[in-house]
């Protein structure tokens, strides 16, 4: 099982932890993530850390699909990995109809077809066979539709081929979570119980009978969320956590609309779940995050002094035996946590 170390989003000023980063490289972590939102960026954030190391690998988690065409998307990973020595890998994602009907001015139907196409043209884009065609209904290489001038024609990179670019897609739904096994190199299933893989698995099975070949478990990587907040005051190690599920669980979307809440109600917090959205939506943040269990705090993030922190990461490498994590992706700021987990687990 490998770590990595998740830097999210940027606030007013982006800052990266530069200190933290090396330590990390230092310590023999694999990768590392950057993100966005509708403030930074992600990739402008992976650029500066990938000329600033040397081994350690940087992903997004992720660059938000209709943000970019295939082609610019393409061309980013390909140029990133070119500059890094083939340290980039390209995490995706649909992110959700507020941001990217609000903010990019785009319309989110349909995530899963889109998704599908999106990465069909990159990997012909990567792959170099030929001049890319492709006739999709979100996507048209050339383009001949309203507005068009009817000159476009296909066109083959310029770039070297690279087919060894690793591509992720962030799912949580049964049919996203399908796609990324046909699909892609990797999951981020977002936040997870390692001891409920049962909830993902006939979907990725699926996923990987589609994609023929024998792909398996064994060619795929589950890359979950982590956070790790290391202290002796329980209350105050839970808090951040609190803070981040009741913001998914009651924030990001609407009633009926929020795949975060149906995500939670799977994992068998559907009573808590309906809870956390009515006060979060209600604008009572505080009691929302009050109300997160802590079962379920517990059950996807590692919170607590060195001692307990050190007996709960077991459940997770016998997740990480089973093939059922492949990467823990590690949330935190403390430097102290960032080297106990590499102590636990490296």
């Amino acid at each position: 099982m490998r770590l990595g170390l998740v830097l999210g989003y940027s606030g007013k000023q982006i800052t990266l932890p530069m200190d933290l980063v090396k330590t990390a490289e230092d310590l023999g972590y694999d990768s590392l993530w950057t993100a966005e939102a509708y403030g930074s960026d992600a990739v402008s954030p992976a650029a500066w850390i990938l000329a600033q190391t040397t081994k350690i690998r940087v992903g997004t988690a992720i660059m938000q699909i209709p943000a970019r065409t295939p082609a610019m998307a393409a061309m980013t990973a390909m140029t990133m990995a070119q500059l890094s020595n083939g340290r980039f890998i390209l995490g995706l994602g649909a992110s959700g109809p507020q941001v990217i009907e609000g903010w990019h001015g785009e319309p989110y139907g349909k995530p899963l077809s889109r998704t599908r196409e999106y990465i069909e043209i990159i990997r012909k884009i990567m792959a170099r066979e030929g001049a890319v065609t492709y006739e999709g209904h979100h996507y048209q290489l050339p383009y001949q539709g309203e507005g068009s001038v009817g000159l476009g024609k296909p066109l083959k990179s310029i770039l070297a081929a690279d087919t060894d670019i690793p591509i992720y897609t962030a799912s949580i739904t049964p049919g996203g979570l399908r796609a990324a096994a046909e699909l892609a190199d990797g999951v981020f299933p977002v936040w997870m119980d390692p001891e409920q893989f049962n909830i993902f698995e006939p979907h990725f099975n699926e996923g990987f009978a589609k994609a023929g070949g024998g792909k398996s478990l064994k060619d795929f990587d589950i890359a979950p969320f982590v956070t790790v907040i290391l202290g002796d005051d329980m209350e105050q190690c839970q808090w951040p956590v609190r803070a981040q599920l009741a913001l998914y669980i009651g924030g990001m979307g609407a009633r009926g609309k929020n795949f975060y809440h149906d995500y939670a109600t799977t994992l068998g917090y559907g009573e808590a779940a309906n809870t956390i959205q009515d006060l979060y939506l209600d604008g009572k943040k505080d009691e929302a995050m009050a109300a997160v269990p802590e079962e379920l705090i517990d059950a996807v993030a590692l919170v607590g002094c060195k001692e307990r922190i050190t007996e709960r990461v077991e459940r997770w490498k016998v997740a990480g035996a089973k093939g059922h994590v492949g990467s823990m992706l590690i949330g935190t700021n403390q430097p102290e946590a960032v080297e106990l987990m590499a102590e636990l687990i490296l």
